[in-house]
């Protein structure tokens, strides 16, 4: 539990936090020389680059409150909050000091919104339509998740990782679900990811559904309910 209250030593904190994860999963973990870029951290994903904004998450309930906006102080303006935009930031890496874990978001999260709420515990009344799970996007299941989209890209045009016309964030947004309403039908994800989170995937296949599971793009195995 940390009872810190200054921002700027809560962003140093997320900030290390986020390249001790990455650095645990042998990403390259790159630091901007010159101040006042959007992102804070280039992250190195199979030969490609990922800018990656930091921010410090905080228990808010049941979820966990990333808040996707900076905000300055301005002479003429006052106070002015500015959200990030998908052409200066890849995406947003948050570490929640209550859980001591970091999550990744891609764009389609931090571009559309101010704060992002990631629910750990399932809402009382069972809803799963419109929410965003902290499960589906904890750090190591989404590198997971990346690289094996991009593994299963390489496979398929029959080339190098690097050598696809999409860009890392536009792989990550592709990679990860929006909401748990995605999996409310049969799901195919990649061996690794499975792997990162097995029991979110067991408890979608004892709602009755099934899962495929691929490596290298191709399917391996098959869950399916009991």
């Amino acid at each position: 539990m940390f009872f810190v209250t200054d921002s700027n030593h809560k962003g140093n904190v997320a900030e290390l936090a986020v390249a001790k994860e990455a650095a645990r999963l042998g990403l390259s973990v790159l630091k901007p020389l010159t101040e006042h870029e959007r992102y804070d951290l280039v992250l190195g994903v199979l030969g490609r680059l990922l800018r990656v904004q930091c921010k410090w998450a905080a228990m808010n309930g049941s979820s966990v409150r990333v808040r996707v906006s900076s905000c300055y102080h301005s002479p003429t303006r006052g106070y002015v909050k500015r959200s990030y935009a998908a052409t200066d930031v890849d995406a947003v890496a948050a570490y929640c000091g209550d859980l001591n874990q970091c999550f990744l978001l891609p764009a389609r999260l931090f571009t559309t919104h101010a704060t992002v709420h990631l629910r750990v515990a399932p809402a009382r009344n069972n809803q799963r339509a419109a929410l965003n799970l902290a499960a589906d996007y904890e750090f190591r299941g989404a590198i997971a998740q990346l690289e094996e989209r991009c593994h299963g890209m390489a496979e398929v045009v029959g080339s190098s990782p690097t050598s696809s016309t999409s860009t890392l964030a536009e792989e990550l947004d592709l990679a990860l679900p929006g909401t748990r309403e995605r999996l409310e039908t049969d799901a195919a994800v990649g061996m690794d990811e499975f792997h990162a989170k097995l029991a979110h995937y067991v408890r979608h296949a004892q709602d009755g559904n099934e899962v495929r599971i691929t490596r290298w793009g191709r399917p391996v195995a098959k869950l399916v309910p009991a």
